[in-house]
């Protein structure tokens, strides 16, 4: 089988996982849950296949090159009168995009092993939103992009509206308008490349060729950026995000937070940044205060934070303003720290949802105050939510430090005093984000056993699976980054140069 039909199947199988499991019949929980983590194990076996084949062998850009070179492609036309393609491969910004879904999907199906009523209808939607997602990684037609990126809305409305917690209805509504909003912004974005390119295409590879008049760039560079920045968690459109996180599931959290909102800061580079450079460059001033905004917004809003959903959530929004901040300094060190604080804070959020989803279940409450002393109960738990915390913070060794150095360092170099003024400001925002962290495993982990703790146990084999996967993602980023970097300067050089140009 070819790598590219390969490539396909990655979203293809969950998808037709989810049509499988439509016909199980009502009542079969067990039946439903081992189908559904066999279907995604597999899954990620074939991203990981295709993640090494990708190291050992991959194409190089020529020097000074604008264009994305990618492996695994394919082009098929879809529909010849509109110029929409099937145009589908992999460069290392969405392979390793790529690798991070499939481990969080796989996690996340461990992490709902409690699931009990609906589990067939819960793990359906999961397999749509997650087939959704993996097609817009690899999509490079406009048009396949959008029409994945839709494909993830109604699954997220009804996971957290059916099986989510306290004001989960207000909370569903509430994301799933604010992201259509940003699809919108999308759609008017991607219609005026495909009018205004003149040779009708929605081929991102072919747009990166031609040059658009500026007038054009000045309203549809924002437009782009701003829909996906919506997606991405960006200061102050993340409103969404908070409310949405603490009312949805363990699995959702982590998928929501851990790769969905991924596809936005990656939309903003490979669609906005990239095609429409002329635009770029005025605009960015603007969002780098926002995105400077949300780093030190939302780690002052998490210290105030009693609920430990919503200081992640919050946490979330500070750590995704490191990924836009990265974006915004306009060269290849901050471009660098951008994806790899995609790929770190993917893995680490995606780890304290897990563990929040796990302390919950054996306390019944999310409230610090309430809790104490759960080291001696559940020491697994208590080192592993420790270790996630660490790496939030930027703790050298582990995922968070190395990306977020690169941030730093690009804003650093880049060479503009607004630049270095909100680089300055993220690097102070590290111990207001400190200081959550700690204060929060203070307060649950140590101190004498109160009745939250009372008669609760350690994780669970099953439950410790997705937590030993997740943490030694991010130990292994934090102590080799070398060869990930080195492969994402390769990627974004193209898109770079286009900046440039």
């Amino acid at each position: 089988m070819s790598p590219s039909l390969l490539l396909t199947l990655t979203w293809v199988l969950p998808l037709v996982s989810a049509g499988i499991l439509m016909a199980f019949p009502a009542g079969s929980n067990q039946a439903v849950k081992r189908f559904a983590l066999a279907a995604n194990a597999a899954n990620l076996v074939l991203i990981t296949w295709l993640s090494v084949a990708f190291l050992q062998d991959h194409p190089h850009a020529p020097p000074g090159s604008t264009e994305s070179v990618l492996a695994f492609a394919a082009d098929y036309a879809w529909f010849p009168a509109w110029h929409i393609h099937y145009h589908v491969g992999v460069d290392a910004i969405s392979m390793s995009m790529m690798f991070l879904a499939g481990v969080v999907v796989f996690c996340g199906t461990l992490a709902s092993w409690g699931i009990g009523e609906r589990s067939k209808e819960f793990f359906v939607l999961l397999q749509i939103l997650a087939a959704g997602v993996f097609g817009s990684f690899i999509s490079f037609d406009l048009f396949a992009f959008f029409v994945f990126n839709e494909l993830t809305l109604i699954p997220t409305y009804l996971l957290i509206g059916m099986f989510g917690s306290g004001r989960k209805e207000f909370a569903a509504m509430k994301l799933n308008l604010m992201l259509m909003g940003g699809s919108a912004l999308i759609l008017l974005g991607i219609l005026g490349l495909y009018f205004e390119s003149g040779i009708r295409s929605f081929d991102i590879v072919e747009l990166s060729r031609i040059h658009f008049d500026k007038g054009f760039q000045m309203w549809a560079f924002p437009a782009l950026f701003l829909g996906f920045g919506i997606l991405g968690n960006l200061f102050p459109f993340h409103i969404w995000s908070p409310d949405g996180h603490a009312s949805a599931p363990t699995a959702i959290s982590m998928f929501l937070a851990g790769v969905h909102m991924k596809l936005g800061s990656y939309g903003c580079l490979r669609i906005a940044m990239y095609l429409l450079p002329e635009g770029c460059r005025p605009w960015m001033d603007v969002f780098m205060v926002l995105a400077a905004g949300g780093v030190v917004w939302g780690a002052f809003v998490a210290v105030k934070q009693k609920d430990l959903k919503y200081m992640n959530a919050y946490s979330s929004v500070s750590h995704c303003g490191l990924v836009f901040l990265g974006l915004a300094f306009l060269n290849l060190v901050g471009l660098r720290g951008a994806v790899m604080q995609m790929l770190a804070h993917g893995f680490i959020t995606a780890a304290v949802f897990c563990l929040i989803g796990m302390i919950y279940g054996r306390t019944h409450t999310r409230l610090i105050p309430e809790m104490s002393g759960l080291m001696a109960r559940m020491p697994f738990l208590a080192v592993s939510f420790i270790i996630a915390g660490f790496a939030a913070l930027g703790l050298p060794g582990l995922a968070g430090f190395a990306a977020e150095l690169n941030i730093f360092l690009g804003g650093f170099t880049a060479g503009s005093p607004l630049a270095t003024v909100c680089s300055a400001l993220a690097v102070l925002s590290i111990v207001v984000t400190a200081i959550y962290v700690l204060r929060a495993a203070n307060g649950i982990l140590h101190g004498p056993p109160n009745a939250a703790a009372a008669g609760v146990s350690d994780a669970t084999l099953i439950e410790k699976i997705p937590l030993v996967i997740l943490l030694a993602c991010i130990i292994a980023l934090g102590i080799f980054p070398g060869p990930i970097v080195a492969l994402l300067d390769e990627a974004l050089l193209p898109i770079l140069n286009n900046l440039n140009r």
